[in-house]
């Protein structure tokens, strides 16, 4: 679904990532993790268009997608949550899922007429257990549940890749397996490959096939979860031991 060659974005003189190589099979969920400023996070935004990159090359399905932008690349079947939440607080939470499902129509506001796609909605919501929120505006929705719609609305576009930056943060220890075990019954039994930023090891060793770990902005150990969670370089540059 996904395939990387030689990618690195440089700042002038700061190299924030460095010949990052990387491939995501279909129905794959691979986990990302380094300290901040590792270069996670400029890895995922210039594969999801929002940076160009300095050097390499983008593939997803086997279409190459450097440089396009954010948009094209979402149309192309990428679906991004963030570690902020991005809603739009004058809809209630139903609209919002409506808005996000219609990436590449040519009217947003046809759905609102549209059943199949409103039913489509709705089964999404039941999936993620936001149901009671349907109507409720952004504001009165609580933290979890908000950290659940932005989910809802990068699956809405029923994507090939969904990316999420850190999907559990802001939220409580006992939210936090609740919300991942929700998301992962969600895509389970597609083809839909999964790429996980997180900080937590204990989602990680949980939910992730592999994990790529990032320091100083380059790739220093891949493979299974044991295997990288047990690498000398990963232990002593990234979990502090």
């Amino acid at each position: 679904m996904l395939k990387t060659i030689g990618l690195s974005k440089r700042f002038g003189a700061l190299v924030a990532a460095n010949n990052v190589s990387m491939e995501v099979g279909a129905g794959e969920v691979v986990g990302i993790i380094g300290t901040n400023g590792a270069g996670k996070t400029t890895f995922v935004n210039m594969i999801t268009g929002y940076l160009r990159p300095s050097s390499g090359h983008i593939w997803l399905g086997g279409e190459e997608v450097t440089g396009l932008r954010p948009m094209d690349i979402a149309r192309r079947g990428v679906g991004r949550s963030f570690q902020v939440s991005q809603l739009f607080q004058g809809l209630s939470a139903f609209e919002n899922l409506l808005v996000a499902a219609g990436v590449g129509s040519r009217s947003v506001l046809s759905l609102l007429r549209d059943p199949e796609r409103i039913a489509a909605c709705s089964q999404i919501f039941k999936e993620l257990g936001l149901s009671a929120y349907q109507d409720q505006k952004i504001a009165a929705m609580p933290q979890g549940a908000r950290k659940l719609l932005d989910i809802a609305m990068a699956l809405a576009a029923t994507p090939k890749l969904l990316v999420l930056d850190e999907p559990t943060s802001g939220v409580s220890s006992q939210q936090k397996m609740e919300i991942m075990d929700r998301v992962i019954q969600s895509v389970a039994g597609n083809s839909m490959a999964v790429i996980l930023i997180e900080h937590d090891m204990e989602i990680i060793e949980r939910y992730v096939d592999r994990i790529f770990a990032f320091a100083q902005g380059e790739v220093v150990c891949e493979g299974h979860p044991e295997k990288v969670l047990n690498d000398p370089i990963v232990r002593e540059k990234i979990l502090g031991v």
